[in-house]
């Protein structure tokens, strides 16, 4: 399959993708789907504030979908990135040292960031950055290599993460899909010290690692002469083969759907999950040509990892705290009942750090990884 050769070609789909996520984390960082969900609401509204937010255990929600698409796009952007170097000349072996730094910089981010959340220093490697530091090196080391090669790694990944959660048993960690009694947390108290609370454990980049393998195959796929149609139909193929094959080990109670750690089953479910929503975006917005609002998530997109690290770090320990008192305080003397005051917090927080942000842009006073 041969590519383009238009260097100056850009899939503002991928923009968008990558843009609507972090859109989506700003939301969570401003506490806006929390004060929602204080709010109690039943029925179909119920329904739909719970998609945002992670499953305890064993199932799959819609905010489940937002690290593996993250991974996805950040694997379609390297390789086509590295795909429009190759054509100005530089070779794999000069690009390495461009992208081991910039996962040596996500790796010191990701840690940091759990310093920053402790409020004191701490060694935690459950942060996205931390996994997506190694899951692109891993991609990228086998980026030249053929389609059914990087397939076939993806999916041994997936083989021996799912072995060794059924064959390596030991004292106090030899139930397999059970929290905190797995491989992946006994490997976090060799790796840390420590177990997780919530479930998560290190040895998730092992897994995930096909998610961003799967994104540098997509990116190829998206990036050749290919038709358009053809593009599309391999994707929503490969959507709905990841679907199929997720959701039917945790169906036949082979292996059951746990994002926490990452099993088989939420690895190609969501993987199936990403595939169509960026065949659908590509045709919205490449093929069709809808792109009349396009411009903010792809801003976003560009950008995406200082506006993590801003909203994460800035916002959360102080925009959102801060921003509170004020608003808070004053709708509390104007009577509106405390649920209320959550939600209009959580709003203003939101549109104040996008105004930073912007300020912040406007005077080019940020970073690109």
């Amino acid at each position: 399959m041969s590519q383009t050769t238009n260097v100056s070609q850009r899939l503002i789909s991928l923009d968008v993708m990558r843009g609507l996520i972090m859109i989506l984390l700003a939301g969570e960082s401003a506490r806006i789907y929390e004060s929602i969900a204080h709010l109690h609401p039943t029925g179909v509204a119920g329904s739909l504030i719970t998609q945002f937010f992670h499953h305890p255990w064993n199932g799959l929600r819609a905010w489940d979908l937002v690290q593996p698409a993250f991974m996805t796009m950040a694997g379609a952007a390297m390789f086509i990135s590295y795909y429009y170097k190759t054509q100005k000349g530089i070779t794999w072996s000069q690009n390495f040292r461009h992208i081991a730094l910039r996962c040596l910089k996500l790796f010191i981010f990701g840690t940091a960031l759990h310093c920053v959340y402790a409020g004191r220093l701490v060694w935690e490697l459950w942060n996205v950055l931390t996994q997506l530091s190694v899951t692109t090196l891993i991609a990228y080391l086998i980026i030249r290599r053929s389609f059914g090669f990087q397939l076939a790694i993806s999916l041994l990944l997936l083989l021996a993460t799912d072995l060794m959660y059924r064959f390596v048993l030991l004292p106090g960690f030899e139930e397999p899909f059970i929290q905190g009694h797995n491989f992946g947390a006994f490997m976090d108290t060799v790796l840390m010290g420590k177990i997780n609370p919530d479930g998560w454990v290190t040895i998730n980049f092992i897994p995930t690692a096909a998610h961003t393998i799967w994104g540098a195959l997509a990116g190829k796929l998206l990036i050749s002469d290919r038709p358009r149609a053809q593009k599309i139909k391999i994707l929503v193929i490969a959507g709905l083969i990841g679907l199929v094959t997720g959701f039917g080990l945790d169906l036949a109670g082979i292996t059951p759907i746990i994002k926490r750690i990452a099993t088989a089953s939420f690895t190609l479910a969501s993987g199936g999950w990403v595939m169509l929503v960026m065949a659908l975006l590509y045709w919205i917005i490449d093929v069709k040509q809808n792109v009349r609002y396009a411009w903010i998530a792809t801003v976003v997109g560009m950008n995406a990892i200082f506006i993590y690290l801003f909203f994460e770090t800035v916002g959360a320990q102080w925009v959102n705290p801060t921003t509170g008192i004020f608003v808070k305080g004053f709708t509390a003397l104007a009577g509106i009942p405390e649920s209320i005051r959550e939600i209009l917090s959580a709003f203003a927080v939101l549109a104040l750090e996008w105004g930073l942000c912007y300020w912040l842009f406007k005077k080019k006073i940020f970073f690109k990884l």
